[in-house]
């Protein structure tokens, strides 16, 4: 998640020159861990030290927010904040943002369904201190409506999301339009939030005090009866999400712009093509226009690269993406268990924005190209920066990166509150049997210092 890494070093106003070294560092760090000489671990990347968060019953952190959305936490303790992590200005102090809460799935008559075990549970944005080896809150942000209430992490349309059941997968629950799956989080200079969504997928813009300004969606998602202005100002062809795989990663720009990368490739022109490709789409969205001026295309590496042992590309996902500079990326590649950055270099240009590729009718599809390159999309070139999977000490599912000084990183993992699928991640009385996996914030040291 080193991705996240430079997007927050710009945050904190470090030169450009320093973050050119976040890279050179962190190739190094990659190089040597795989395939670096025995004797030179100086030349690698280490973890310097960790934080965990405490047991925070969700209750009584989601009423203390807005009281009366959670009348039952059924054991389930506050987690899942390592959606994003941000720099909140002070040392040692970092905005957090979590998903939808606490979800799992249960097969029930041989088909998986989606629970929802703390349904008002309301998304938040959250910020911490590293303190020792303590995670501490120190302030949090519900997200909420125009009219100030909730706009919990339930699911939008029926037929579109997976539908709601409760616990233990035997009652459905009602679909929200207000819902959000929240994921990448940065601060904009004026105070305000932005954030990603699996749903829409979306852009939400967010006031200071969490409140939702706007939500952008795709052309043609028709989300009716939600409280906050909804505007169509994505291609359509996003509608084509993989169902759980919307936008994850989200760069704040130096000019202000905004960098969203599209979580998996989309299902086009069905699921099979979408499971089996490695091609993704970032757009490029004006915060100034409110529009998206540009659509890149990128590639991942095979998942046996990424992950290796793992042959399954679909477990394939972009988490993050960081701001390198006014036209540079830093982008991770992951799986559950591993994750390698890269860094890319914006081309100028509208890229396949508006083109024959943003036509769901087009054939083949640009996520059934093998060579992109041949059919004349230009993708994204990239060199490797660092393998988190090589460095010891790091936990899998990490989401968040930061940079913390000369030559430290934090990376923040995603504990999905302690839960796990199947019908034994909750006990007869309906109590979760949490999963023993805490939210914590790992600090790595580069193999140099990060100076001009």
């Amino acid at each position: 998640m080193p991705t996240r890494v430079v997007r927050r070093s710009l945050a904190l106003g470090l030169p450009l020159a320093l973050l050119s070294m976040v890279c050179v560092a962190g190739t190094a760090a990659g190089a040597q861990g795989r395939h670096g000489p025995a004797g030179h671990p100086e030349r690698t990347a280490r973890v310097t030290g960790s934080a965990v968060l405490g047991d925070v019953p969700l209750a009584g952190f989601s009423n203390g927010l807005l009281s009366g959305t959670v009348p039952d936490d059924r054991g389930v303790m506050l987690g899942g904040i390592g959606s994003d992590i941000f720099p909140a200005g002070r040392r040692g102090e970092f905005w957090t943002v979590t998903d939808r809460g606490p979800n799992g799935q249960i097969k029930i008559d041989g088909k998986k369904r989606r629970t929802f075990p703390v349904p008002g549970f309301d998304p938040a944005i959250v910020r911490i201190r590293v303190d020792g080896k303590q995670i501490k809150v120190l302030d949090s942000l519900p997200l909420t409506t125009r009219s100030g209430a909730a706009v919990t992490g339930l699911p939008n349309q029926e037929g579109r999301d997976e539908a709601p059941y409760t616990f233990d997968a035997r009652t459905p629950l009602g679909y929200d339009p207000n819902g959000l799956d929240t994921e990448g989080v940065v601060r904009a200079a004026d105070g305000s939030f932005w954030l990603v969504d699996e749903y829409g997928p979306s852009l939400v813009h967010v006031s200071s005090r969490g409140r939702v300004l706007a939500r952008y969606v795709p052309e043609g998602l028709e989300l009716k009866g939600a409280d906050y202005r909804v505007v169509e100002a994505l291609p359509g062809v996003l509608l084509h999400r993989k169902v759980n795989r919307g936008f994850e990663g989200l760069a704040l720009l130096p000019g202000g712009d905004l960098v969203l990368a599209v979580q998996s490739p989309l299902s086009l022109p069905d699921q099979q093509a979408g499971e089996e490709s490695r091609n993704v789409r970032f757009l490029r969205f004006s915060t100034k226009k409110q529009k998206v001026t540009a659509e890149y295309a990128y590639r991942f590496d095979p998942v046996g690269v990424v992950d290796p042992g793992e042959d399954d590309t679909s477990e394939l996902k972009i988490s993050s993406v960081v701001a390198l500079g006014r036209d540079g990326l830093l982008v991770e590649e992951r799986t559950d268990r591993s994750a390698r950055l890269h860094r890319v270099t914006l081309p100028g240009g509208s890229g396949i924005l508006g083109s024959v590729w943003d036509d769901p009718a087009t054939s083949p599809a640009y996520e059934q190209l093998e060579d992109p390159s041949a059919s004349g999309v230009r993708v994204l070139r990239k060199s490797l920066v660092v393998d988190l999977g090589t460095i010891a000490g790091v936990p899998g599912k990490i989401e968040g990166v930061a940079v913390t000084g000369r030559d430290t990183l934090a990376l923040i993992n995603d504990n999905d509150f302690g839960m796990t699928d199947g019908a034994e991640a909750f006990d007869a009385n309906g109590r979760l049997v949490d999963s023993g996996i805490e939210t914590s914030v790992t600090l790595l040291r580069l193999p140099r210092p990060l100076t001009g």
